[in-house]
């Protein structure tokens, strides 16, 4: 303390005892006797009529009395951290509140191979907050004594975390239960007693949480973190992904609010609900800071009780399932048409093989097998297809001679041919479409797939990340600055298996040159994108052209020619279909619309 702050403190004790002496009204009371029961925090409480007389000498004691009132001595004492853990996850929680200072997830670390924080006291802020008749109070204002049971639940090992704070005017009580083999952490804030000072009937939470950068890549961490709640409606919304500053205050109550990041989730679960929400992310421009985000929200007393519930852990589709309804929206499956393939499929086969096999790479190439495997049946038809056009291409290139200024009557004396060859233009394509899900679904699936962080395969140090196989001294505009080889090898095989399936089909021109433009456009798209992917596409091109090579073996195009003969004889006095019929006048309206 500086002289000048000695002065201050000397002249502001003497205004007081001054006023004291000469202004204060009425009788002066006895001095407070404490008796030897009592201890050094549970003294009588004393109210605000109480003169500055019977107070501690102690001018701080004196404004934390005029402050706090009864609650007054809660504010004294010393912090200690009290660690709450068990086989996934340690929790550091302050006596000071009972407010959680760290959260470390003890299965993984940061990309530099540092302890895991998902929580920790500098980046995050969780205040809870009273309304008394004073005012609101801050539990963090309060020191808390804590204790520690065991006891088990259903079987299995429950840890019960107490801290309580009391005077002879009541108690205020926090627990923490914490379950083995879980992420779920309970918190209940209950108060005994301390009639007429708490004049709410909600505990106020205000939540800040600086998200960390744990991986390599901050651009796809960015991309892959946003800010998510579920309504008591039961439906789900976000702040979205966006880099631009969002705020909402929700006009209905929420059953729970998620901070997720690309690979881990801490959220907030209601036991009944929360009201009065509000929720807001920015991007800042810090690079250590993936994004920041916050929620303040009120939680409803009943019987005396506020009970919540946190999740700290990973975003694994099975295991934020069985959280509470919801939950599992955590982690993006993708757009409803693709999600089922992740859901009900993919994740079950990971599951399944991580039984077998700690190699994720191998895993991958299983997932690949297994799946062609299942879709062969429509591989097959779609070569066949694809062959049957390839047989008639003679007939359609001598339409093309006859016709081939006139595009209206090309396309009619096309769609007569394939009704009487019995081939449908579409029969190659369709296959190729229904397995189209599959595809798109990875493009969801390896950028949040937690299991594949930090699993290396090959050259690939990280398959949840991209595989820098060269370092560039430049960066390259909508590539980067960096070679990933598995993303190169993908494009070649894409380029192969493209220039052997235009050997198979009858396409020209544009449509056949387009083949071989993707591959380019998606080598530049993926580059940045984890390796998995990449290898994953790769392994797939390469079981699909062997698929195709093995069909070609075994199947004979005169014997499709031959089939294709027979349905034109069996066609030639057949009728047009009414769908026929009517594609047909369409187009004719058409030309004659256009000559006109």
């Amino acid at each position: 303390m500086d002289k000048n702050q000695a002065t201050g403190l000397i002249l502001f004790a003497a205004v007081i005892l001054i006023y004291s002496l000469f202004f204060a009204s009425g009788p002066e009371l006895p001095p407070i006797e404490v008796t030897p029961e009592q201890t050094e925090t549970q003294i009588a409480p004393i109210t605000q009529e109480t003169p500055f007389e019977a107070l501690p000498d102690s001018l701080v004691d004196a404004q934390r009395f005029a402050k706090y009132g009864s609650l007054a001595m809660l504010t004294i004492g010393e912090e200690e951290d009290v660690i709450l853990e068990n086989d996934l996850v340690v929790i550091n929680i302050s006596t000071k509140g009972a407010q959680i200072k760290e959260v470390i997830l003890k299965e993984y670390k940061s990309y530099n191979m540092e302890p895991l924080a998902l929580l920790d006291e500098q980046s995050s802020t969780m205040n809870f907050s009273l309304e008394t008749s004073k005012g609101p109070f801050n539990l963090s204002d309060f020191f808390f004594s804590p204790s520690l049971t065991e006891e088990v639940v259903d079987g299995v090992r429950t840890q019960i975390l107490t801290f309580t704070a009391s005077t002879e005017s009541g108690q205020l009580i926090q627990k923490f239960t914490l379950s083995d083999l879980s992420y779920i952490v309970k918190k209940s804030l209950q108060i005994d007693r301390y009639p007429g000072v708490f004049s709410g009937n909600v505990v106020n939470l205000n939540w800040e949480d600086q998200v960390k950068a744990h991986e390599k890549d901050l651009a796809e961490s960015r991309r892959q973190t946003q800010l998510n709640y579920f309504l008591a409606s039961e439906s789900y919304d976000n702040l979205g992904v966006g880099n631009d500053a969002e705020e909402e205050q929700i006009a209905e109550s929420v059953k729970w609010i998620g901070f997720s990041q690309r690979f881990f989730t801490a959220g907030i679960i209601a036991d009944s609900i929360f009201q009065n929400v509000k929720v807001a992310q920015s991007t800042p421009a810090d690079s250590s800071i993936v994004r920041i985000m916050s929620t303040s929200l009120s939680i409803p007393f009943q019987n005396g009780k506020a009970d919540l519930s946190f999740y700290f852990g990973p975003d694994k589709y099975k295991t934020l399932k069985r959280v509470t309804e919801g939950f599992e929206k955590n982690v993006d499956m993708g757009y409803f048409f693709v999600s089922w393939v992740n859901k009900y499929i993919v994740v079950h086969l990971f599951e399944f093989l991580e039984k077998y096999f700690d190699n994720y790479g191998i895993i991958i190439i299983l997932i690949v097998l297994i799946i062609k495997l299942a879709l062969s049946p429509l591989t097959y038809k779609s070569y066949i297809g694809m062959a049957k056009m390839r047989v008639i291409k003679p007939e359609i290139d001598e339409l093309k001679e006859k016709y081939g200024d006139d595009a209206t009557k090309m396309q009619q004396e096309q769609m007569k041919l394939f009704s009487q060859l019995g081939v449908s233009p579409i029969s190659g394509c369709l296959p190729l479409i229904l397995q189209m899900p599959f595809l798109f679904a990875m493009f969801f699936f390896f950028p949040n797939a937690v299991e594949l962080r930090q699993e290396s395969f090959l050259w690939a140090n990280d398959l949840s990340t991209y595989d820098e196989f060269i370092k560039l001294p430049f960066t390259i505009p909508f590539y980067g600055s960096h070679v990933s080889l598995f993303t190169l090898l993908m494009t070649v095989s894409q380029i192969v298996y493209t220039h052997f399936n235009n050997q198979l089909t009858t396409a020209t021109g544009p449509m056949k040159n387009l083949g071989y433009i993707m591959p380019v456009m998606f080598m530049f798209i993926l580059n940045s994108y984890p390796a998995g992917l990449s290898f994953y596409y790769f392994v797939s091109n390469m079981v699909t052209f062997g698929q195709q090579a093995l069909i070609k073996l075994s199947v004979d195009d005169s014997k499709i020619r031959a089939k294709v003969e027979e349905s034109k004889a069996k066609n030639v006095n057949k009728k047009k279909s009414k769908f026929a019929q009517r594609l047909e006048d369409a187009m004719k309206a058409a030309d004659n619309s256009r000559k006109k």
